[in-house]
């Protein structure tokens, strides 16, 4: 298992487990994550749930992309449609999920944080869509969420020239909500304001999620679009040249092909 669970008190800490690849998505993370929000989500004893990645040097960094290099464009697609379904289901999780982003954020861990309701930052936090990179597009909601965060001009930006940011210039975007200087203060203050949210009633916070969620329905042809041209990038020449330069740590030379 690479998704940990601890529960205690009304608190549920979720852990990412995979160092030796900073904890980079893949399928079988995806399905252990989407199996623990499942098992959490009709258990009433939890009010909140706090989610981040093993150590100090990533929450997520992005996805398998040897996993991803051998995907055809219908695999790709069914992939980005799986992950905006667990992904969903984050965002729309009837309890509060904060994310403490520890270090790397990229590509799919930074569409997963953007999925949780609030993010804390440690001091090291890095946040970034480098799919370019790869010819490729964010294809787990990123597109969409990254603009709903922080406005669709800086998310063209960001998206476009693969910038990574600062967890304090991220704070300033809108990106995270707190930056900690460290781990475990990151940590302290997810439970303090999960505990705040859990004296709370409960139906109310459900509630509440379901009402400010409700204000970006109207994004759903944005996610079904994101995925379709994310599994047409994969029949693409530039998005082998990509991938392969990543897995090389070579610079691509793409042809727009």
């Amino acid at each position: 298992m690479n998704v940990h669970l601890l529960v205690e008190g009304y608190i549920a800490t979720i852990t990412i487990s995979k160092p030796e690849a900073l904890n980079a998505l893949n399928s079988e993370i995806l399905k252990e994550l989407e199996d623990v929000f499942k098992s959490l989500r009709e258990n009433n004893a939890i009010r909140g749930v706090l989610l981040t990645g093993d150590g100090e040097k990533s929450f997520v960094a992005g996805a398998d992309i040897k996993e991803l290099s051998t995907l055809t464009p219908e695999e790709a697609t069914v992939l980005s449609a799986k992950g905006h379904r667990i992904f969903h289901a984050i965002e729309h999780f009837t309890k509060p999920v904060i994310a403490v982003v520890n270090g790397f954020a990229l590509g799919g861990g930074c569409e997963l944080a953007m999925a949780c309701h609030i993010r804390i930052a440690t001091a090291n936090a890095k946040f970034g869509l480098p799919e370019v990179n790869l010819g490729l597009i964010p294809g787990y909601g990123g597109t969409q969420r990254l603009a709903q965060l922080v406005g669709r001009a800086k998310a063209f930006e960001l998206a476009m020239t693969a910038q990574m940011v600062t967890a304090n210039e991220a704070k300033e975007l809108g990106l995270a909500n707190h930056v900690c200087e460290s781990k475990d203060a990151a940590i302290e203050l997810a439970t303090s304001l999960l505990n705040k949210a859990s004296e709370k009633g409960p139906l109310a916070i459900e509630k509440l999620i379901q009402a400010i969620n409700a204000g970006y329905h109207s994004e759903k042809y944005g996610y079904e679009t994101e995925a379709k041209l994310f599994g047409e990038l994969f029949a693409t020449e530039d998005f082998k040249e990509g991938t392969s330069a990543f897995i090389n740590k070579a610079k691509p030379n793409f042809k727009g092909k």
